[in-house]
């Protein structure tokens, strides 16, 4: 098992922790804007499964990245003298 790298079921379990609480709160902000509760349900859901999907593609498109890169990259170019 590799420790520098997230699994995918930890990459799912923080995207659907996140999902939550993320779609409380926009559930919250449709019933307040709209004042109906099922019209707020239906833009959280539809919230929920596009946000999780494209939280989980970003989470692994960054594991392709090794650890360190962006620092490398800086000392490189940006900041060479330290």
């Amino acid at each position: 098992m590799n420790l520098d790298k997230e699994s995918h079921v930890r990459s799912i379990l923080k995207g659907l922790t996140w999902r939550v609480i993320a779609t409380a709160t926009i559930i919250c902000i449709a019933y307040l804007t709209t004042g109906d509760i099922s019209l707020a349900l239906e833009i959280g859901a539809i919230e929920f499964i596009i946000k999780f999907v494209l939280y989980y593609l970003h989470e692994r498109a960054w594991q392709l990245i090794p650890r360190g890169t962006f620092r490398k990259l800086y000392r490189k170019y940006i900041n060479p003298l330290k």
